[in-house]
């Protein structure tokens, strides 16, 4: 597969995406506004953080009028998550060089990851160049659409009527993202410690508690590796 090829199935492979990145970029731009953020603003945070999740949080945090402190806090956290698709990434992507992997790090978003990482694991005879190539290829779609469709949504977001709910977006980008990727025990157990602990932490002020089940997440998934790396062990040895 040569560079170009892999550039533009990669491309191809984000497409699918589109359906649910246009309207969730789009609804953030009519939070954003609703929010109290003027046009620039709101395509200055969209442009700088390229993180619908910290974004949403965020502006909910500042409408709660908790400190802005806390704010950046809890929007850190869930934007935690980048460092280990980071860490996912490095055995593919790791070779290219610092610019490179700087420009990867800042349009890193959840779709491309999850879609190049799945065919990295598939394909494992990719050439070097073709695995960077694939990368902003599935980059170059996803962008454009969520710069664009924030830029829509903050312009004409007064004029969306309210029965056009785009609240779907949300949960349907992040439940098609993470199905595909629970492939083992530990991802499948983390993915529900930390749904529970959301829930029961829920009552915590300013959405503290998603800090706590992201960390019961992390820590459940990383025991149960290594307890099966141990049963393995065990049942070599």
């Amino acid at each position: 597969m040569t560079p170009t090829q892999a550039f533009w199935r990669g491309y191809r492979d984000c497409a699918p995406f589109i359906v649910i990145v246009a309207p969730y970029s789009m609804l953030f731009g009519v939070v954003a506004r609703d929010a109290g953020l003027d046009v620039l603003q709101a395509m200055a945070m969209a442009v700088l953080v390229i993180a619908g999740a910290s974004q949403f949080t965020a502006l909910a945090l500042l409408q709660d009028q908790a400190p802005v402190f806390i704010a950046l806090l809890t929007a850190l956290a869930v934007n935690l998550r980048m460092a280990m698709y980071s860490a996912a990434l490095v055995p593919h992507l790791g070779h290219a060089r610092l610019g490179t992997r700087a420009l990867m790090a800042y349009l890193m978003v959840d779709q491309a990851f999850a879609v190049a990482v799945r065919t990295y694991e598939d394909n494992p005879q990719m050439p070097k160049a073709a695995k960077v190539a694939y990368y902003f290829g599935c980059m170059m779609l996803i962008c454009p659409i969520w710069y664009g469709f924030t830029l829509t949504g903050a312009l004409v977001g007064q004029a969306i009527p309210a029965s056009l709910s785009l609240d779907f977006a949300v949960p349907v980008c992040f439940i098609a993202l993470a199905a595909p990727l629970l492939r083992t025990l530990p991802h499948m157990l983390a993915a529900g410690v930390s749904a529970i602990a959301a829930l029961a932490f829920a009552w915590v002020p300013w959405s503290l508690g998603l800090l706590v089940a992201a960390a019961l997440a992390m820590v459940t998934g990383a025991q149960a590796e290594l307890w099966l790396k141990r049963r393995a062990e065990r049942s070599v040895a």
